[in-house]
């Protein structure tokens, strides 16, 4: 992916060089609450720690599956002396990602706070790495606390796709079976089924949302290439927590669906940003004179985006009512 840690703009780049292909970070950002949700909305990054040397496997391994595919240290967090005794052991996880190569903590808007680690990590080198960062969790946690606002009311009235300049109301429908998304006439999506709880609400939703954002999205990014002259392998649209877009070196550029809920100017310059890397695989001046010659105004547009998950209904990623 390209994108550039919080340690490169500590080397003194350019702060820009961090920008679209990863969340805004901590060295340039205040924090605000787009919802009470664990989502990564404007989270903060620590500054990573150093690479860690893959070694060979010896012993059994101190690692269980998550249901997310990911894994959780199964005694590493209960050996840990993460959180204090005011907090609760919930609101600290410690997991593991094969993509990682640093140790990194995050700061998540519900207060919660998240340590990524490279696979066989001892829990002393993840209790030592916390212990260095904790003055900034604190203060991190802290800020989050004070712009923290109340989830918005669950199940929507009505659900505005700025992107698409779109405003759907939503019907419960009822009727048997598990809870699903549909649109049964313009600009009515009726919520049908009966058999689920919230939680299975807010799925049927979000995959109304993620295939509404791989239609309107794709067709965007389609025309936008066209008008352009640009070319791309393939698109995806997902729910990403982390990223609102990114693009591979094979050509394959992945936008967030949560762009839905900007501004048509925003979403054509994240599309005009991806495209750029078509061309440029970095964050380069000749990259940023390329975004410039398609879009002039790219840096309010940037500034915008970065309080784009303001924007974001807390539904899209939380788990409470």
């Amino acid at each position: 992916m390209v994108g550039r840690t919080l340690a490169g703009l500590r080397k003194g780049r350019d702060r820009n060089e961090c920008r679209r292909s990863r969340l805004p970070t901590a060295a340039f950002l205040r924090c605000y609450d787009a919802a009470s949700t664990d989502a990564f909305v404007e989270s903060f990054s620590a500054a990573s720690g150093p690479r860690v040397r893959r070694r060979r496997r010896r012993g059994p391994r101190r690692f269980v599956q998550w249901s997310t595919g990911m894994k959780l240290f199964d005694a590493g967090v209960s050996q840990l002396a993460l959180w204090s005794d005011r907090d609760a052991a919930g609101e600290w996880v410690v997991r593991e990602s094969r993509r990682a190569r640093r140790l990194t903590v995050r700061v998540l808007l519900s207060g919660r706070v998240e340590v990524v680690v490279p696979p066989r990590v001892s829990a002393r080198q993840v209790q030592r790495f916390v212990e260095q960062h904790r003055e900034w969790i604190e203060r991190k946690r802290l800020e989050v606390r004070r712009h923290a606002r109340p989830p918005d009311p669950f199940p929507p009235q009505q659900i505005e796709l700025p992107a698409c300049g779109e405003v759907w109301r939503v019907h419960l429908a009822g009727g048997p079976g598990r809870p699903r998304a549909r649109a049964t006439a313009p600009g009515l999506l009726s919520l049908c089924g009966t058999s689920g709880g919230p939680r299975e609400m807010r799925q049927a939703l979000r995959a109304w949302l993620l295939e509404r954002g791989r239609v309107v999205l794709g067709e965007a990014l389609a025309s936008c290439a066209r008008e352009l002259g640009f070319e791309y392998a393939r698109v995806s649209v997902r729910r990403q927590r982390s990223r609102w877009g990114s693009c591979s070196v094979r050509g394959t550029i992945s936008l967030n669906c949560c762009l839905l809920f900007q501004r048509p100017e925003v979403v054509r310059y994240l599309l005009i940003h991806e495209l750029a890397h078509t061309r440029h695989m970095n964050h380069s001046r000749r990259f940023w004179q390329c975004v410039a010659r398609y879009c002039p105004d790219y840096r309010a547009l940037d500034r915008e985006l970065l309080d784009g998950w303001r924007r974001v209904p807390s539904w899209v990623f939380g788990e409470h009512p």
